[in-house]
């Protein structure tokens, strides 16, 4: 691989291999730098012993010449970025595209997913929405944690996947949910590891209950929520796929069915004790009918 930089010495660099496992698929990282490592063990749940197959290959580490940071995957031209928000934002990017390309049986939505009585619940929205901030306070209410960002549904049996890595916040969370003593900073962005998540975090699919269409209003006193017809949500799920066209009908028949399938809210959200409220409520009503 061409990644690899020799240090001043023209020694190439010591490797310290990681494996990721999300979605049934096996991710090795080759990783050289304390740093870069650093930040990737408090992102992902990793361990070292090496699996018996291994699907995707990143090696990572830092060019010594210039102090930026290089990615590279296989055999793929090599990435270089300036500091380590921009690295992992580009490792994450990279592998949820590879993941919908080798996991294209999955209807990858846009959205966070929580577990609430052995069922996933998705809140779905696009990015700059809230979906992480939410998440962290209902994950102070009892929910379990599949993931804050990715949503990936299995159109056959219709169960969410869990993509547990860090929960992101872009600023601090309210006083109501402070972030603990473990959280990782960057110049951008607040990253909570898994293994100190309030609650715990789900190992495997859940069968999807309810989608939450997030909806953010400054001028909202009050959360709220609304039933929506499956046309509606049909069209919104449609609206938050990632890999729509990996699908049959251009990923049109996907979000129908998902729709069909599920209860689905238009949720405004306001101050997040509330909302949670609500959404706890509200699904404590599902589960009654």
């Amino acid at each position: 691989m061409r990644a690899f930089t020799p240090d001043i010495n023209g020694e190439a660099p010591e490797l310290d291999d990681l494996f990721l496992s999300v979605l049934g698929c096996t991710v090795r990282i080759r990783c050289q730098e304390g740093e870069a490592r650093r930040l990737l063990t408090a992102n992902f749940l990793l361990r070292r012993e090496p699996p018996e197959h291994v699907e995707l290959e990143y090696v990572i580490g830092r060019n010594r010449a210039s102090s930026t940071y290089f990615l590279q995957r296989g055999s793929q031209p090599v990435r270089t970025v300036a500091g380590m928000d921009e690295l992992l934002f580009c490792f994450e990017e990279d592998l949820t595209l590879e993941l919908q390309r080798v996991r294209a049986h999955l209807y990858f939505l846009h959205a966070a997913a929580l577990e609430w009585a052995g069922k996933a619940y998705l809140l779905v929205a696009p990015s700059g929405s809230g979906k992480s901030t939410t998440t962290w306070a209902l994950l102070h209410h009892g929910f379990g944690y599949l993931s804050d960002e990715l949503g990936p549904v299995d159109l056959h049996t219709l169960q969410v996947h869990p993509y547990p890595h860090a929960l992101c916040l872009k600023a601090a969370p309210p006083a109501a949910y402070p972030a603990p003593v473990e959280v990782l900073r960057t110049t951008r962005t607040l990253h909570i590891p898994p293994d100190t998540l309030p609650s715990k975090v789900s190992a495997g699919p859940l069968p999807l209950a309810a989608l939450f269409f997030l909806q953010y209003s400054p001028e909202a006193s009050s959360p709220m929520v609304q039933r929506l017809s499956k046309a509606e949500a049909g069209a919104r799920v449609f609206t938050n796929a990632l890999n729509p066209l990996a699908h049959p009908g251009e990923g049109l028949e996907g979000a129908i069915k998902i729709a069909t399938a599920s209860a689905c809210f238009k949720l405004t959200t306001a101050d997040l004790p509330s909302t949670c409220r609500l959404v706890q409520s509200t699904i404590e009503r599902l589960v009654g009918q």
